[in-house]
């Protein structure tokens, strides 16, 4: 009875991690809260996410060359399932970390609304202004980010980053 019971909080507990809400200017259901990428395949995302994931054609030689660096670090992806980038560079860059084999440990999901808030403080002291925001971390310092859109493409910038 214990165990039925220490799993039911278990997946309680995780299930109120993030929550759909209507997002107020365009009547579609947004997520909002730490999620891991199975939320993106609730219907209501998994046409975009998939969509750009299969599509997305990863710079394999270059992302090949420089694994060891990127598997280490943490990462958090903070995006709007609102926001137009967010719904394109996401997916595309969840693809370029699967390339790699990249640990979901390592990696948080924190979608916001249109103020930029997750359901909690997720987001407090992290100054978004504009998503999606990639930060990158080594021994829990930030080393950089990719804000929105890379500035040459997101195998680069990612490499430019833990280089």
């Amino acid at each position: 009875m214990k165990i039925i019971l220490l799993l039911f909080l278990s997946i309680t507990i995780y299930a109120q991690e993030y929550k759909l809400i209507e997002d107020t200017k365009t009547k579609k259901l947004m997520l909002v809260g730490i999620s891991t990428r199975d939320a993106f395949q609730d219907y209501n995302f998994s046409n975009w996410f998939n969509e750009e994931y299969e599509n997305y054609k990863v710079d394999t030689d270059l992302v090949n060359q420089h694994k060891s660096e990127i598997v280490d670090k943490k990462i958090k992806i903070i995006l709007g399932t609102w926001c137009s980038d967010s719904r394109r560079e996401v997916p595309r860059f969840l693809k370029v970390l699967d390339f790699i084999g990249f640990q979901d440990d390592n990696l948080a999901i924190i979608n916001v609304d249109r103020a930029k808030n997750g359901l909690s403080d997720e987001t407090a002291d992290l100054e978004i202004e504009l998503v999606p925001t990639i930060i990158i971390y080594e021994n829990n310092k930030e080393i950089g980010r990719i804000i929105e859109t890379p500035n040459e493409t997101l195998e680069k910038d990612l490499i430019e980053i833990v280089d």
